[in-house]
């Protein structure tokens, strides 16, 4: 029994060793990162931006593979089938917080099924009117819309998006009757807003600080939850009359779900060097967007509170995925 007991443990310990072992080659061919956007997006820009650093720093190369399409949700199948053993990857973005709230069946838990392992950016969007509007600030546009229920109408870049539901969060959170007119793409809601068809729109900064630095539109907030660097004098939504509004757009880095512990602090110890490179945050902040670095812990906590925050909101709004 006593040989038997010594022979059991032995054999684990060999076993927990060969693994640490093979851990340590990692990675030991070409990482695919899957993207959960087509090429030219935002996520698709992060995907690029870390895979460049990233194959310097692990000595194999990063492989951005773009699978737009269903929301995401295809892209994120795919690395949640793939072997865990960290050369598949998943880049996906907000959507990826909205999905289980959005259709009735995935074919994935997004939380038992995919394993967080680091934040890689975050950006905010714009209140924005025209520069024609009434409104001069948060309160003025609240009041406006509590004068005339129903009559005040906001664009979004496409129905159910992360545009669409920041609007929502802000209709609900301010108590607010509105009319959401969605667009098809962000440049399209803009040129309405510019002309006036449209009462106001939350959009990146990236698409409207060109148009606010212009004089064409008016920059009411911030969705961010402290002031934004380069815009100090733009309150946040926050405290400029709605107490706790915060809604960003962001970009995750993701695993299967049996990805090992020894490979998640690996990356994400990786991919926190990258985020912290002068050029990262110069090239990100171009397109309004921060480097991240999170640990995994912590995006694992975020992405919980994400999913349940657009819960919420999809729940109040009767949104659903088109």
């Amino acid at each position: 029994m006593r040989r038997s007991r010594a022979g059991a443990v032995s054999f684990a310990v060999a076993l927990v060793a060969g693994g640490a072992h093979a851990q340590s080659n990692y990675p030991a061919r070409p990482i695919r990162l899957i993207v959960a956007q087509t090429a030219g997006g935002n996520s698709d820009m992060v995907a690029r931006a870390y895979a460049q650093r990233l194959s310097e720093r692990l000595g194999q190369q990063v492989v951005v593979d773009n699978r737009g399409g269903g929301s995401g949700i295809v892209a994120t199948d795919l690395v949640v089938h793939a072997q865990p053993d960290g050369h598949t990857l998943l880049l996906s973005p907000t959507a990826h917080a909205i999905n289980p709230s959005l259709f009735a069946k995935l074919p994935y838990d997004t939380q038992r099924d995919v394993k967080p392992i680091s934040l890689l950016g975050i950006g905010y969007n714009i209140l924005v009117v025209s520069q024609n509007h009434a409104a001069r600030t948060v309160r003025d546009l609240i009041n406006a819309a509590k004068a005339r229920p129903g009559k005040l109408t906001y664009a979004s870049s496409g129905t159910a998006g992360a545009s669409h539901l920041t609007g929502e969060l802000f209709r609900v959170m301010a108590g607010i009757d509105v009319l959401h007119v969605a667009y098809k793409g962000a440049p399209a809601s803009l040129t309405a807003l510019v002309g006036g068809e449209i009462d106001f729109s939350f959009s990146s900064m990236a698409s409207t600080l060109p148009l606010v630095r212009g004089g064409r539109l008016r920059a009411l907030g911030v969705s961010s939850p402290e002031r934004w660097p380069t815009l100090p004098d733009i309150p946040t939504v926050s405290e400029a009359g709605v107490p706790g509004y915060e809604s960003s757009s962001w970009q995750g880095l993701f695993g299967p779900a049996k990805l090992s512990p020894v490979i998640v602090a690996l990356l994400h110890r990786e991919v926190a060097a990258v985020a912290k490179l002068p050029e990262m945050h110069k090239r990100l902040s171009t397109e309004g967007l921060l480097p991240q670095g999170t640990s995994p812990a912590a995006f694992e906590k975020f992405i919980a509170v994400e999913i349940a925050k657009w819960a919420r909101v999809t729940k109040a709004a009767g949104i659903t995925a088109q």
